[in-house]
């Protein structure tokens, strides 16, 4: 036999006698110190099975001296054993009587098993595992303790302290523990077992501290005495644990009944508010206000209605589940308070859908109205607006007589445009308000805005266009020293640089035109000569501008004038490259002759460089 198997064999036996002196001394019999010794006789061995089966086994030898007085009292208790339903197996009164401990241990085992053990059950399991599960669902609370078998699990005394701090809190303080102390915390609930809940130290502390593996049988002999001794705090516990849960059934049940009661409440108050305001609000007319309360219309159908949708439907499984539990445990059926009944909510919700039909055909009706009065409102304006465009444009295709008389006329209607203008903005603003109530028809007119709108430009430009024949007839007519073809030039090239149509240039635009036609002046000439042409015609008019190109011909240019005009288109530079007359806008034309004419400087090496003060020189007598 082997180290391990012998402390085993020392720790089953000692903790076995103590186990059944436990039974001895609690029943005024003197302890055993010795299973093979104490047992042989077979008396110690009957007045223990007359103790656990709690019953007499009848006459026995009680001083036998002779084997067959000992054979008699052994067997007489092996029987008893096995009356009781406990099977045992290679044991005879001869091995008892010959001390043989391992069948010895074996038997009070089985003993053990079924007098003390047998008994104890847990979720259905029994024996070994229901111990087992007990005992794990007693510790579960505690980090530090994994109680998965009766041997190293309880090797450090802290699965011992937590059975004992979960029934009894008040004898160990397990926070304060400390929880590296094998020793110490195995000791302190053997101390406390001992002295506060009257269960016998079976074990030493070595016999779980200082052993590889502890004796599987001896723990749970030992254990099964925390079971046995907290059994009756657990039956307490049990039954003060059914008033509890019937309380808390009841709670529950009444907590259920309040929220149901009260979300009820709210859900009737809320949908009731909101038909109240409904009822109460008006149209102002405007198809924003319209727009604005079918938003929040179906805003409240997208948000509020389905969130009571959902309480509504929440509410009545509540309802159920209050039900269903009150029936469950044979309670008495819940009565909701006058009118908070499923009835009374479903009545509610019809009434809110009928509301809902009514608002939602009240406002499709206002919009309905407000977009058809805003068709004729535009079709009135649009109408109006193209009939009077109609009369002014028959009124300037019917102008005639002398030119200056036409001119008048022209000028005329020439100042009603700005207002033509202001008409279309009411038609512009009309049509907006259209395109924001999203019409895209309209049987009252066939015309857009667009179409208006392109109409009064044409209006404009034709006023424009007959304003300006007229007055270069008056000046075809005044300007004899013209030819036709100087006209038409000098016409096309105001007309040119009118970019904007208005019949009169600004500085940069006649500065340009000059240049186009070959005229080129210094800055400060060109601003004098427009600052002379304001102050005479108040703007550089077609007929200002041709006034200008007959003085200028008229102008006989001298040496010095050209010599001036060349030096700004040279930017002062004693020559001028073809660039420079490019840049001065210089016909191209013009610009081949000069290339042609005037001499090169010598020794350039980029672009050519032209003697424009010799060709002068050259040119003038």
């Amino acid at each position: 036999m082997d180290s391990l198997e012998a402390r085993s064999r020392d720790v089953q036996e000692r903790t076995f006698c103590k186990w059944l002196n436990t039974k001895l001394e609690s029943n005024g019999y003197p302890p055993m110190t010795s299973l093979v010794k104490d047992l042989s006789d077979g008396v110690r061995l009957i007045q223990l099975m007359e103790i656990m089966g709690d019953t007499s086994l009848g006459r026995y030898n009680k001083a036998p001296r002779m084997r067959i007085q000992k054979a008699e009292n052994v067997n007489k208790a092996l029987e008893f054993i096995q009356s009781r339903g406990v099977k045992l197996t290679n044991i005879g009164p001869e091995d008892i009587i010959d001390g043989n401990l391992k069948l010895i241990l074996g038997m009070i085992w089985t003993l053990i098993l079924r007098f003390t053990i047998a008994d104890i059950s847990e979720e259905g399991l029994s024996a070994k595992e229901g111990l087992l599960l007990w005992c794990q669902r007693k510790t579960a609370p505690y980090k530090e303790v994994d109680v998965q078998d009766f041997s190293l699990s309880w090797s450090d005394g802290l699965a011992l302290c937590a059975l004992i701090h979960c029934h009894r809190p008040d004898l160990i303080d397990y926070d304060k523990l400390d929880k590296t102390d094998r020793h110490g915390n195995t000791r302190l609930a053997f101390q406390v077992a001992a002295d506060h809940l009257g269960i016998p130290q079976l074990l030493e502390v070595a016999d779980l501290c200082d052993t590889t593996r502890p004796d599987e049988r001896s723990v749970m002999t030992y254990i099964a005495s925390f079971f046995h001794a907290f059994s009756s705090m657990d039956q307490a516990e049990t039954v003060s644990r059914r008033v509890e849960k019937f309380a808390e059934l009841m709670y529950s049940v009444w907590l259920s009944k309040n929220d149901y009661e009260r979300r009820v409440r709210e859900l009737l108050s809320a949908m009731s508010d909101t038909q109240a305001l409904w009822a109460t609000i008006q149209f102002t007319g405007s198809y924003a206000d319209a727009q604005g309360q079918y938003a929040s219309f179906m805003k409240y159908k997208q948000t509020t209605k389905r969130t009571w949708v959902t309480e509504k439907q929440d509410v009545t499984t509540l309802f159920g589940n209050v039900q269903t539990k009150l029936k469950t445990y044979g309670l008495r059926e819940y009565t909701p308070p006058p009118g908070l009944a499923l009835s009374n909510i479903d009545a509610a919700w019809n009434a809110l859908l009928d509301s809902e039909a009514k608002r939602s055909k009240a406002i499709n009706a206002e919009i309905r109205q407000i977009k058809e009065a805003l068709r004729k409102k535009f079709a009135n304006l649009a109408n109006g607006f193209e009939q009077r465009l109609r009369a002014i444009s028959s009124e300037l295709a019917s102008i005639s007589g002398p030119l200056e008389e036409q001119q008048n006329l022209v000028k005329g209607i020439q100042k009603r445009i700005p207002s033509l203008s202001e008409a279309l903005g009411e038609v512009a603003r009309a049509d907006e308000e259209c395109l924001n109530a999203k019409i895209d028809e309209n049987d009252y007119t066939v015309f857009t805005y667009q179409d208006l709108e392109f109409e009064l430009e044409l209006l404009a430009q034709s006023v424009t266009k007959k304003l300006a024949f007229i007055d270069n007839q008056i000046v075809s007519r005044n300007m004899t020293n013209l030819t036709p073809a100087q006209l038409e030039q000098f016409e096309s090239t105001f007309r040119y640089f009118d970019r904007d149509e208005s019949n009169t240039l600004e500085q940069t635009e006649m500065n340009a035109a000059l240049a186009s036609l070959g005229i080129v002046y210094s800055d400060e000439d060109m601003d004098i000569i427009y600052d002379q042409l304001m102050q005479d015609y108040g703007a550089v008019t077609f007929e200002a501008f041709i006034n200008l190109l007959v003085d200028i011909m008229e102008d006989q240019t001298s040496p010095e004038q050209l010599r001036d005009a060349f030096r700004g288109i040279a930017h002062e530079k004693p020559y001028v490259t073809e660039l420079d007359l490019r840049v001065a806008q210089l016909p191209a034309s013009a610009i081949e002759y000069l290339r042609q004419a005037m001499p090169p400087l010598e020794g350039g090496t980029g672009e050519p460089e032209y003697d424009y003060e010799a060709w002068i020189d050259e040119v003038f007598v």
